[in-house]
């Protein structure tokens, strides 16, 4: 059965709603067609897109070398399971893991930054023959079972109820509170976001990562980076392993989604060849994970970042950005590296100025601190759009 396309929002929104369970609160316009940091509406508005949604859309929307890939892996082989070996597979695990940390060796394909971190849980569990799990105040780890009960920001957790047994919960930034939970018969990892995104980009001191690594390595548990949304160049690195602002830290297990493929839904986890050394046939599985198209979408996204320059244009554009807010009397400080920025703002005006901005075509995040603005924009982005955001800013007050 065929259906009529339509451009009109209000019939579009209509449609939408009457067919589709109604979960997250939208904006009012229908995303029609993208370029770069850029999005067009069914209408023919231009939107400046600063948010990425939700930071998937690191190469920008469209990216001539991504729709090339997709389109030709598309003519070839749509989809076959893991049960099979395939080149395209072979080039993106290869790829992606000549962009980490050297310790890291091994990839295992998902779907989704949550199926990541639910499988990066498991590897530390059949490594260790332990069970629980340490995650952080402000931590977000995703929406399925064992993820959602890993985290301790907001309402979340509440939604995944009955959570999963045996997760704990230590404060962001602060070894003691860790070190006093780390039993080191019943812990099986340690699991954070390096920077705390949707908490209002909350950052550590590169110590407490140091002190992590250490306190994982003298208690038999392993280290998992959730950086579903600081990987894959968004810090204007490729991951934040490794990084000057992590102490150089590696952690045992990378868990990645979001920019990975770009838009087609992909998720990975990253390990060592000791922690690899413990999975066995069977241990781990995906039906989808790995399929030729996400594969394709990989190995283009990580091309791409690597021939624009985008990982410099990232480390460019942030200081050009904090330079021009430095002058903006409102704003109390930026948090964050690279282009995952929190803007924040001398009082709880971050709802407010997001809305402003969207009436002004320009697409920013909130978060669950009220006074930070969160920007995830493609790493594409240029100084003139940087120029166009701040003036809108200002104008919003």
């Amino acid at each position: 059965m065929m259906t009529e396309t339509i451009t009109n929002f209000a019939e579009i929104a209509a449609r939408e709603d009457e067919f589709q369970l109604a979960t997250y609160k939208k904006m009012k316009l229908a995303a029609a067609r993208g370029a770069g940091a850029w999005i067009e509406t069914s209408e023919g508005e231009r939107f400046l897109d600063l948010y990425g949604g939700h930071a998937v859309a690191a190469t920008g929307h469209c990216h001539p070398l991504v729709v090339a890939a997709l389109r030709e892996q598309a003519g070839e082989l749509l989809f076959y399971s893991n049960l099979v070996y395939s080149e395209v597979r072979a080039r993106a695990a290869e790829r992606l893991v000549k962009c980490a940390p050297e310790q890291i060796t091994k990839a295992f394909f998902c779907n989704s930054g949550t199926e990541a971190n639910e499988n990066a849980m498991r590897l530390a569990r059949m490594r260790t023959g332990r069970t629980a799990i340490i995650t952080f105040t402000g931590s977000f780890h995703g929406r399925t079972a064992d993820a959602i009960s890993a985290t301790f920001l907001g309402k979340y957790r509440e939604l995944g109820r009955p959570n999963v047994p045996g997760h704990l919960c230590a404060e962001f930034g602060s070894i003691e509170t860790v070190a006093a939970l780390a039993d080191e018969t019943a812990v099986a990892a340690v699991m954070l976001e390096p920077i705390q995104s949707m908490a209002g980009v909350r950052v550590a001191a590169p110590e407490f990562y140091r002190q992590l690594r250490e306190l994982c390595d003298e208690r038999g548990m392993l280290l998992i980076f959730d950086e579903v949304q600081t990987g894959v160049g968004r810090t204007g690195e490729w991951f934040f392993a490794g990084s000057e602002a992590g102490a150089g830290v590696v952690p045992d297990v990378i868990t990645l989604a979001k920019a990975l493929g770009s838009g087609v839904p992909v998720g990975a986890c990253l390990t060592t060849d000791r922690v690899a050394a413990s999975i066995k046939e069977n241990d781990l599985g995906t039906t989808f994970g790995g399929g030729m198209l996400a594969m394709a979408a990989v190995s283009a996204t990580l091309e791409a970042i690597e021939q624009d320059g985008m990982l410099a244009n990232a480390q460019a554009i942030e200081k050009y950005l904090r330079g021009r807010l430095a002058n903006v009397p409102q704003v109390a400080a930026v948090r964050g590296r690279g282009l995952l920025l929190g803007i924040e703002f001398q009082d709880e005006r971050a709802a407010q100025v997001n809305k402003a901005l969207l009436e002004r075509r320009i697409i920013t995040g909130t978060s669950s601190d009220a006074r930070v603005l969160r920007l995830l924009p493609p790493l594409c982005l240029q100084r003139e759009e940087v120029d166009l955001f701040v003036d809108a800013l200002v104008s919003s007050f």
